[in-house]
């Protein structure tokens, strides 16, 4: 269960997934694919720190929350589906679960806004 004023801000996402196919001269070339679909509420990391970053010229920084076992892991990519924003993982999910005996259960990790070449 996830509490309710994250629940409203859930929007739906999905998974990009990188994979290596042969370029025909011997090397490979990297190919994205949609994967799984999932929901997350994804909001802009305000924290002093992540503003300071930002203004250093660091990417746009962001705070994803998840269900408990959707398990997003550092370096994985998604895509917001309302508007294809696209967003690689700085954080691991199993580092900040809620406690067993929380009555609510979510994953949280960290994120910054990412690009792929198309």
């Amino acid at each position: 269960m996830i509490p309710e004023l994250i629940k409203s801000a859930i929007v739906p996402c999905i998974m990009i997934e990188k994979h290596r196919i042969p370029d025909g001269q011997g090397g490979t070339e990297s190919k994205y694919t949609e994967g799984a679909k999932f929901e997350a509420a994804i909001t802009k990391n305000k924290t002093l720190d992540a503003v300071r970053a930002e203004k250093e010229g660091v990417t746009e920084l962001y705070l994803v929350t998840t269900a408990k076992g959707v398990g997003l892991d550092y370096g994985e990519t998604f895509k917001r589906m309302s508007d294809g924003a696209k967003f690689r993982v700085t954080s691991n999910a199993k580092d900040s679960e809620t406690p067993k005996a929380a009555t609510f259960a979510f994953e949280r990790v960290r994120a910054e806004r990412w690009e792929y070449p198309e």
